[in-house]
């Protein structure tokens, strides 16, 4: 499994963007709004999933989406399977160390 990820050096936080690699790019409908995927915000290199897993027990602000991402936190316990959401399906969740 491969990811595209981007990290965001904001005062004292260090905040990771991290998405399944085929979601890159892609709108996402979801109840009357549109989500978009951005290069912008999740673009920043691909990484594998050892190196998904530090970024997120380094950071102190993460935001994830995919399948596969979410379900990697969930196992790891980042987070608990009832904080996340499906935006159009895909799942997306936000967690603060």
């Amino acid at each position: 499994m491969m990811f595209w990820s981007k990290i965001f050096k904001i005062k004292n936080h260090f905040v990771v963007a991290i998405c399944d690699k085929e979601l890159l790019g892609k709108n996402i409908d979801s109840a009357g709004f549109k989500v978009k995927i951005s290069k912008h915000f999740y673009g920043g290199e691909i990484i594998d999933v050892d190196k998904a897993i530090k970024l997120m027990q380094r950071s102190t602000i993460s935001n994830i989406i995919g399948k596969n991402i979410v379900k990697i936190a969930i196992d790891r316990n980042f987070i608990h399977k009832n904080n996340i959401i499906l935006i159009g399906g895909i799942p997306h969740a936000q967690f603060i160390q």
